[in-house]
């Protein structure tokens, strides 16, 4: 099998793939960090006592930060197999095979190849003879290599996997080997090889699934061959698969890496034609695409305060594509609405999708507060919370953006003074300010 593996073309890599997500390093989690980099010598007592004197999660989380492959400390990266190997003896541990699996990867990619595979003998003796614990150990360490942009990583897992798949019997195993694989070979821009194994599941008479032609589909549409994208999408409908939401994000979102503003325009239209729904990915995915959205977004004391000061500045492909957007039923999904409150939740969306959202909400307020078939409510929230969760904990760019609308617009909400990720205000309020 590895010995097929060919490299294509590398692709340019899309600074707002899903793929990689930062890790956000708590408070606590900082300030260790930072007395390393003041005093590297001292990193084995600072280890010591920062595990000491904290929680599991907090110091779970000071480690996934440096395994991450976007953490904010590169350089500090040196720390993880000391801090791994302290954690692991806390009281409160438990081996898991993702986290192990994310330590050998990241030694990989420093180049400690026998530190790495010492941890790779150490969980086989562990996991012995069990298939299941071990193809799932691989297809975590499979992943693991992947969203480091290890090719000789994949390929070295490739091998390990591909040697239990020839000799299982278990479906199950054969079927998770196929998968971890094709999604990998997809992650690291090589999807012409991630499709010869979908070719070779048939010939040892397993049934490709779903996931394996998605995984195909956006890889080859992560390395710019649209044509390829197109191809195996109308294989997976000769296959019964239909075309669905997530698939299309896929789709849009390889455009939007390519600035391929009228295709994408193009295949919002055919979502609407085919009944297939837009999500918040649909959104993030179209209007982190919008250059002219993302450059106002720079300037938070300038951007449209409205939806019609912001279609009068947009142009050509990018006005269409917010003109596609508007009137989906996304922004009645964000909505709860009951005789307590009218709620907007913003969590899982990006400043551009948050920002189009932000400005449908208003007119949709203004029409429900008015409406005689919607109750009026006792209370107006707009959930954007706290920034737990953005790059820089506490830090939430959607939150500032809504701050600077409420504003900008003079707006009775003002931030919640037991919940710091919300803006409230009395609806009877709101109404008034709205009229």
């Amino acid at each position: 099998m590895l010995a097929n593996l060919q490299v294509s073309r590398p692709q340019p890599w899309n600074h707002r793939s899903p793929l990689l997500i930062q890790c956000a390093l708590s408070k606590q989690g900082q300030l260790f960090l930072s007395s390393v980099a003041r005093d590297p010598s001292a990193s084995n007592r600072l280890i010591c006592k920062f595990i000491a004197s904290s929680s599991k999660s907090i110091a779970l989380n000071a480690l996934s930060h440096l395994l991450s492959p976007t953490t904010t400390h590169p350089y500090l990266s040196s720390l993880a197999l000391p801090l791994y190997s302290r954690i692991s003896e806390a009281s409160w541990f438990s081996w898991n095979p993702k986290l192990i699996a994310d330590v050998i990867a990241l030694l990989y990619k420093q180049g400690q190849l026998k530190e790495a595979e010492t941890l790779v003998s150490e969980t086989l003796i562990k996991l012995g003879s069990r298939e299941r614990d071990l193809v799932s150990f691989y297809c975590n360490l499979i992943d693991s290599h992947s969203k480091h942009s290890s090719n000789q990583g994949v390929f070295d897992v490739i091998s390990r996997l591909s040697r239990i798949v020839s000799e299982s019997s278990s479906v199950y195993v054969k079927e998770r080997a196929y998968k971890s694989m094709i999604s990998s070979l997809c992650a690291v821009g090589l999807p012409l090889e991630a499709e010869n194994l979908i070719e070779e599941m048939r010939v040892k008479g397993l049934k490709p699934s779903v996931f394996e032609f998605r995984s195909v589909v956006y890889g080859y549409g992560r390395v710019g061959l649209s044509e390829d994208m197109q191809r195996i999408l109308l294989q997976m409908g000769n296959e019964g698969f239909e075309l669905d939401t997530v698939v299309s994000n896929m789709v849009l979102s390889s455009y939007g890496a390519y600035n391929k503003q009228s295709e994408m325009v193009s295949w919002l239209q055919r979502m609407k034609n085919s009944s297939i729904p837009f999500s918040i990915r649909t959104y993030n995915s179209v209007l982190n695409s919008c250059p002219m959205i993302m450059s106002i977004l720079q300037d938070l004391k300038t951007f449209p305060p409205t939806i019609d000061e912001l279609m009068e500045t947009l142009k050509g492909d990018e006005a269409l594509l917010v003109k596609e957007l508007i009137g989906s039923m996304v922004l009645a999904e964000l909505m709860e609405w009951d005789c307590s409150e009218g709620k907007l939740d913003l969590h899982g969306m990006h400043l551009g999708s948050a920002y189009l959202i932000m400005l449908q909400w208003r007119e949709e307020l203004r029409y429900r507060l008015n409406a005689a078939e919607y109750v009026m409510p006792v209370e107006i929230t707009v959930v954007c919370g706290s920034g737990k969760h953005s790059s820089v904990r506490g830090e939430s760019p959607v939150k500032r953006m809504v701050r600077e609308m409420m504003t900008r617009t003079r707006s009775p909400m003002k931030i919640d003074r037991k919940n710091i990720g919300c803006f409230v205000a009395k609806a009877k309020v709101v109404k008034n300010w709205l009229c």
